[in-house]
């Protein structure tokens, strides 16, 4: 069962009380360079991503927000450190949501500076903390090492200042690369605060070993019923970490609908290459044409076994030596040559997903 915690507005998207969880991601791209960064957030919105978040380490990078925000389908979030100035700007200009580390934003006076702009906006402030910046004093008491304890001991603190303040619009994240680590103070802030949490492995590492680290520690925190918003911290193209934030909800049962590829490891009497064959399908089936599409596909790689294999599947698509079979749901409706065989995948695909 979903942890309930408050609602949060992020400009229309409503995260929290037991919502769907949102997906997010980080643009790249120089935020001062509107044309860019448009660009690249209309990839991220047409790969299914729900919030967005940008750099905002100048002033020119807090003026870009309202040109961006105006171009944009999705919410967008500031995200700034060190100074205070930024994040004023930054709401001034737009934002609909601001991620800083009260820690680092230069003073009391000055987090009630942020806060008073949030609040005249009424625009929502992710306190963030991870484990490159825990406080010293915090490491100090818990052992000289970075704990779990410690992170969820500074993220309450950030945000238990920004209540003080009269001011509770709030989402909170504490991040480590350390998956278990990350697991364990998640377990503990949830059983604390009734504030939305934003959940990822930070700094989780390239495509391939950034996505292991991420659905194994994002698995086990939202399987627990914690988590209102994710992100799959990736070095990488962002897509990617749309991708699979999509297919890690996907795999929980936490997000229906969209297309899902099964497909046969590969074994001795595979005539075909079904690498090949699985990555143009898995490329097919991405197409935003087919996002409304909920569907089973399965990916086969031998006439002998594939009919039985895909049996579960809505649609198949197996290959042999020269030729391919179409199946829906068990029964072949087709055979092709080689040559023929994804576009006569495409063809049945067209008529189950579009001829609506």
């Amino acid at each position: 069962m979903r942890m309930q915690t408050h609602e949060v507005n992020i400009g229309g998207v409503v995260i929290g009380g037991g919502r769907p969880v949102a997906i997010q991601s980080m643009c790249n791209t120089r935020t001062s360079d509107v044309g860019a960064t448009v660009a690249q957030i209309h990839c991220l919105e047409d790969a299914g991503c729900e919030i967005i978040r940008v750099a905002v380490p100048d002033m020119e990078a807090a003026a870009a927000i309202d040109a961006i925000r105006s171009r944009i389908r999705i919410p967008l979030v500031a995200d700034i450190h060190f100074d205070y100035r930024l994040a004023i700007a930054s709401i001034e200009n737009g934002a609909d949501k601001i991620r800083i580390n009260p820690g680092n934003i230069g003073g009391r006076d000055r987090l009630e500076a942020v806060v008073k702009a949030a609040a005249a906006h009424n625009v929502p402030i992710r306190v963030g903390v991870n484990s490159g910046s825990l406080e010293k004093e915090i490491i100090a008491r818990h052992g000289g090492h970075v704990t779990a304890e410690g992170l969820v001991e500074s993220a309450l603190d950030k945000a238990r200042m920004i209540e003080e303040m009269g001011y509770g619009n709030l989402v909170i994240s504490i991040k480590s690369s350390d998956v278990m680590m990350c697991v364990r103070a998640h377990e503990l802030i949830a059983a604390e605060t009734r504030h939305p949490l934003h959940v990822g492995i930070t700094e989780a590492g390239t495509v391939w070993a950034g996505n292991i680290k991420s659905s194994v520690g994002l698995g086990i925190i939202l399987h627990e019923g914690i988590g209102d918003t994710i992100r799959v911290s990736l070095t990488g193209d962002p897509v990617e970490e749309i991708r699979s934030a999509k297919q890690i909800l996907k795999t929980l049962g936490l997000r229906k609908g969209g297309i899902e590829v099964v497909s046969c490891p590969t074994c001795g009497r595979t005539q075909i290459d079904l690498v090949a064959l699985a990555e143009q399908v898995c490329a097919l089936v991405a197409d935003p044409q087919y996002a409304d599409c909920t569907l089973k596909v399965a990916c086969m790689g031998c006439v002998v076994n594939g009919p039985g294999e895909a049996r579960e599947a809505d649609l198949g698509i197996c290959g042999g030596m020269g030729e391919g079979l179409i199946i829906r749901r068990g029964e072949i409706i087709r055979k092709v040559p080689e040559a023929e065989l994804l576009a006569a995948f495409r063809e049945e695909l067209d008529k189950i997903c579009l001829s609506k």
